[in-house]
């Protein structure tokens, strides 16, 4: 399991011993990752408040720098494919709004597909206040006319090993997981789920955090959005043009001409037209320069922000791994059990 995590140490308390329940439930174990993005504030020693029954090993990799949340999942799993061993790797939200009990669905999906696709949570409803689900509307037409694709899932999702391998050597990864996924053309599948409520505290995720996640989801497609912008920019100077024409002729073949009018709708063209021209110039670089820039590679880089990595403390180890000890259980990450 990768769980993000910035400050909410006291709700990811609570979805532990929940994903614990879920899972043991159904026959699985899993390890956990916990990626803290630079927490203000330190509260892991509390983590742990009773033994699990299948959750084993608990580790909690610290980055030097706040980073956000699709670089921490992007970390976390440039990590994972280097140091770890597993079948597969789910990543989930720490603050409860990713219901536990809906990881073993998405392990069962994975395990129905032959390990091959990587499966997503999307979402039937969800939770957030009106205001949220406005603006979020409002992202979905944007990025569907900059795109021509809507938006269809978040970071839930469960990952198949080979498809893990495959993953953190796409840099857009770096940017935003899920459109990273799409781009990169991993195959992939859906279940149905709910949006649950988080647990405890507040996000920290203000509006302008909102708007950053977006473009980023977007700056995945930049050379998509470069070729309709540009686009759109010849067609504005092909109006221009077809304007500018429409304007001489009325002037000098006909008596509908106001006084300075031909003047002043000439000059509105030009300055569309011009603009146009600027545009077109700007969006194609903008392609060129997409198609040759690499840089932060998740799979090289990721070292680069790792402050350390450290096992849960030792003496709350024992009771994580009190009944954790069955053959045959995958060992870190996000593990199915051995079925799969």
């Amino acid at each position: 399991m990768l769980i993000p995590l910035f400050n909410d140490w006291e709700a990811l308390a609570e979805v532990l011993p929940r994903l614990d329940a879920a899972l043991a439930a159904q026959g699985m174990a899993a390890d956990i990752l916990v990626v803290d993005d630079a927490s203000v504030v330190d509260a892991s020693a509390n983590l742990v408040r009773e033994p699990f029954r299948v959750l084993r090993r608990l580790e909690i990799l610290t980055l030097r720098r706040n980073l956000g949340h699709q670089r921490a999942i992007a970390i976390g799993l440039a990590y994972a494919q280097d140091r770890m061993n597993h079948e597969a790797i789910v990543v989930m939200d720490g603050d409860g709004e990713d219901d536990p009990n809906d990881v073993p669905r998405l392990l069962e999906r994975l395990r129905s597909e032959g390990g091959q696709k990587i499966v997503f949570a999307a979402r039937t409803r969800r939770s957030e206040t009106f205001t949220f689900r406005l603006f979020y509307l409002l992202y979905k037409l944007i990025h569907y006319a900059l795109i021509g694709q809507g938006v269809r899932v978040g970071n839930f999702s469960a990952i198949p090993r080979r498809r893990l391998n495959s993953l953190v050597v796409v840099a857009e990864l770096w940017n935003h997981y899920a459109a990273a996924t799409f781009r990169s053309r991993q195959p992939f599948c859906t279940i149905p789920t709910r949006r649950a409520k988080r647990l405890r505290g507040r996000s920290s995720m203000n509006f302008v955090g909102l708007v950053t996640h977006g473009l980023s989801a977007i700056s995945v497609y930049g050379d998509i959005v470069g070729v309709r912008l540009l686009a759109l920019s010849v067609v504005l100077a092909l109006l221009s043009l077809t304007g500018i024409f429409a304007v001489v002729a009325v002037r000098f073949t006909t008596a509908w001409a106001i006084p300075g009018w031909a003047t002043l709708a000439a000059g509105l063209s030009l300055i569309m037209l011009t603009h146009a021209i600027m545009m077109a110039f700007v969006f194609s670089f903008v392609i060129l320069g997409s198609r040759h820039n690499l840089t932060f590679l998740p799979s090289r880089d990721y070292g680069i922000f790792v402050d350390g990595v450290r096992p849960f403390p030792q003496g709350d180890r024992a009771a994580i791994r009190a009944t954790a000890s069955e053959p045959g259980v995958s060992q870190s990450g996000g593990k199915t059990n051995d079925s799969q």
